[in-house]
């Protein structure tokens, strides 16, 4: 773990300098980011979004505003990850010089940035991502006439070679060609020509050989799919008000008090370049249909409605603002929920590595496309932004993530089971492109039909399929919190029942008609395993679930399933450490290989251990005994240890993930890399999954109230629980002040710490 020295964060009403950086200024309350000096580049940027469109947004020294635009479905041929693009807005005369006052300011409240120039002219610049519209827009008001012209700043403008940075880059691209000696080749942006009051720019794929080479190299032909990357088209628009087109990348809003420049960002698939300026302008008409002071309006309503599902915020008591750790690990939860906000209702999940906030890296590659680990979804990683969103009552977050794995990707991975293993259910494999297939070095380049085998190549995941059954469980949180009856017999039954069903069929019975897990691994890090503990946990955790489901909603036939497959689990596996009993990463286990702690996957995600159930003293052993350990990134001890009821140090660890900011980047809430990428997704969402934790609890129909929540922290706070239950309430000073429970009838399930 990197130890941060000259590098911190700041907290509430705190100046704290950054080396390298321009002094941070306080910030005044929990709903706001205050800089009061421009950023040097865009590791000074601060995130905007509507969930599916990013803006990374600074202010230069000159006083000119830049920003990257990013998107979630913005693939390229090689099925990468792509920016949309980059914008200037340059004003004349320039709005800052030295030694006059800034102000630049990231309201998370309405999702806006403003930014405050003073001098003679003194002036604003706005900028939002509206929340109900694919448009971005800036906005700037100034006491004396300014002139203002937006430039397109665009880097794809030949055929690039990605370069290689690290070895983590044999992920970074759909392979297209020999995988050992065809470079990764980035094809140009098209600039728009001749559009009357207009600039813009689109990138056309017009060549795909990745999907169809991987389908034939991994069995998977005839499962029928449209071509998920060729002729996907995706790019932006830019107008303003009075504007006027100078030449194909420059539009300038004349000398005047104000200016509005709108950016409209688009993606269609299959399309046309033709297809895409048509559909283009149809959105343009759209938008512009409804006036700016309306979308203004609705945007601010999104934010507040985003708000008011939930919060916490806590403080020490006694403290002072300065060097509050409860503070600041609260203003840290809210600007990661803010973030994942920005980029989480978009057509496919959170990245992980990054999400769509990445700019280039801080090591002189000036690549603004590149990200660690590449363009595909690790489950492992891919969940971690997602375990929060429930207790948020963030459901709307959750939608690309159920969408695309029991979507087209499930019905893909069933069809794979069937090859593969030759019999029913499905499997997951940890590393997959968004339509389905194994990454190209996973799964390896010996064709299908000439394998004995049918299974992956690479070892690191071969047989690792707990993510199906961690899909399972999230799930079934999100049934059990909003008891949507749909949602649970057209996905979460027909998914559930599919994952399980492997289990059953995949392996053997011993003597003792018990399930034989073998070959199996523990997750990356135990290799040879019988009986590995993710699947054992899963599979017990999710059919003990789905029996207790009440009112009857199983079928005869799915009750049998379900009771002959927990008939045959062997149980929980566990080993004698110094003459304790201890939870195991598996029955038998050898040859480790990454630093994972699968044996605590029984605490989390699983919950067969924790607070108020048996045998805690087995899973605090093992926590105490594990030879890995570490606060950042996906390692996920402090939320364990939450689950544990160990609040002394679920608060130090989850103290010391909120410090742990990128040291390159300015924005506090913007992590990394770790083992992933800037800004790294599961280093913030542990972050917000601990914190919950500690403050809240459930199983079944109990709600544990402050279980690991230390006794000077004061808090308030509002989260949801299952069976559309909202509990909020204030606790200062050892006491709990005020609490709201509703409905008024699970007040009694409440199980408290703390006396109520």
């Amino acid at each position: 773990m990197k130890t941060l020295k000259l590098f911190r964060c700041f907290v509430l009403g705190c100046l704290i300098p950054c080396a390298g950086l321009s002094p941070r200024a306080a910030v005044p309350s929990p709903n706001e980011v205050v800089w009061t000096s421009p950023s040097t580049n865009h590791l000074g940027s601060m995130p905007l979004g509507n969930g599916d469109i990013s803006v990374n947004a600074w202010v230069e020294p000159d006083g000119d505003l830049r920003f990257y635009l990013g998107k979630t479905d913005a693939w390229d041929d090689n099925a990468q990850l792509l920016k949309v693009g980059r914008i200037r807005v340059h004003f004349e005369p320039a709005l800052f010089a030295p030694g006059q006052p800034f102000r630049q300011v990231l309201n998370t409240q309405e999702g806006s940035l403003e930014v405050e120039f003073g001098g003679e002219a003194a002036a604003t610049v706005k900028v939002w991502v509206d929340a109900n519209h694919p448009v971005i827009q800036v906005e700037a008001k100034s006491t004396a006439p300014v002139e203002a012209t937006a430039f397109l700043e665009l880097w794809r403008t030949n055929r690039l070679t990605v370069a290689t940075l690290q070895t983590s880059d044999i992920f970074n691209s759909c392979p297209t060609n020999d995988p050992r000696y065809a470079p990764t080749i980035t094809e140009p942006d098209s600039v728009l020509s001749a559009a009357p009051g207009r600039v813009g720019w689109y990138h056309h794929n017009s060549k795909s050989v990745g999907p169809g080479l991987l389908a034939e190299v991994q069995g998977l032909a005839g499962f029928k799919q449209v071509d998920p990357l060729l002729h996907r088209t995706f790019g932006a628009v830019a107008t303003a008000a009075r504007g006027a087109r100078i030449d194909d990348r420059s539009l300038r809003s004349p000398r005047n008090t104000t200016h509005q420049f709108s950016i409209f960002v688009q993606t269609s698939h299959p399309a046309s370049p033709e297809a895409w300026k048509t559909a283009m302008d149809r959105l343009i008409t759209r938008v512009e249909s409804e006036s700016y002071e309306t979308r203004w309006k609705a945007h601010q309503a999104w934010w507040r409605e985003f708000w008011n599902r939930s919060w916490i915020q806590a403080a020490t008591a006694g403290s002072p603002a300065a060097g509050d750790d409860a503070a600041q690990v609260s203003q840290m939860y809210r600007l990661q929920r803010f973030v994942t906000a920005c980029a989480g209702r978009g057509a496919y999940p959170i990245k992980f590595n990054g999400s769509i906030f990445t700019v280039p890296p801080p090591d002189g590659n000036g690549n603004a496309d590149f990200r660690r680990w590449g363009p595909g979804y690790w489950w492992q990683n891919t969940r971690l932004p997602y375990l929060s969103a429930c207790a948020s009552g963030d459901f709307d977050l959750l939608r690309p993530l159920v969408r695309m794995y029991t979507g087209e990707v499930f019905e893909l991975s069933k069809y794979r089971t069937r090859q593969y293993c030759g019999h029913g259910g499905v499997f997951f494999p940890e590393c997959i492109y968004f339509w389905g297939p194994m990454f190209s070095e996973t799964y390896g380049w010996t064709p299908y039909e000439k394998r004995a085998d049918k299974l992956q190549e690479s070892r690191w995941h071969k047989w690792e399929w707990v993510g199906g059954l961690e899909l399972c469980w999230l799930l079934l949180d999100q049934y059990e919190y909003t008891q949507d009856k749909r949602f649970l017999q057209q996905t979460v039954l027909p998914f559930t029942t599919q994952i399980l069903a492997f289990f059953e069929q995949h392996y053997p019975t011993n003597d003792q008609r018990q399930l034989v897990m073998h070959p199996s691994q523990s997750l990356e890090t135990w290799w040879e395993c019988t009986n590995p503990m993710p699947e054992i946990a899963g599979c017990r955790a999710v059919t003990e679930r789905l029996l207790t489901l009440p009112g009857s909603p199983i079928s005869t036939e799915q009750r049998s399933q379900f009771r002959r497959l927990l008939a045959q689990l062997p149980p929980v596996p566990t080993r004698q450490i110094e003459g304790k009993t201890a939870l195991a990463p598996a029955a038998s286990f050898a040859q480790k290989c990454n630093v994972e702690n699968p044996e605590l996957y029984a605490v989390y995600p699983f919950r067969l251990f924790g607070v108020g159930r048996p045998n805690l003293d087995w899973a605090i052993t093992a926590l105490d005994q594990r030879t890995d350990k570490g606060h950042f990134g996906w390692r996920q001890d402090d939320l364990f240890m939450a689950y544990l009821g160990m609040t002394d140090a679920a608060r130090a660890g989850v103290v010391e993930r909120a410090k742990n900011h990128d040291p390159a980047s300015r924005f506090p809430a913007f992590w990394g890399p770790n083992y992933d990428w800037i800004p790294d997704q599961d280093h913030g969402g542990v972050l917000m999954k601990t914190l919950q934790s500690m403050l809240l609890q459930t199983d079944g129909q109990r709600l544990f109230l402050f279980p690991a929540w230390p006794k000077n922290w004061n808090v308030e706070f509002k989260l949801r629980a299952p069976y559309r239950t909202v509990i909020e309430g204030v606790y200062r000073d050892g006491q709990v002040r005020s609490l709201k429970v509703t409905p008024k009838a699970r007040q009694a399930d409440l199980v408290s710490e703390f006396p109520l």
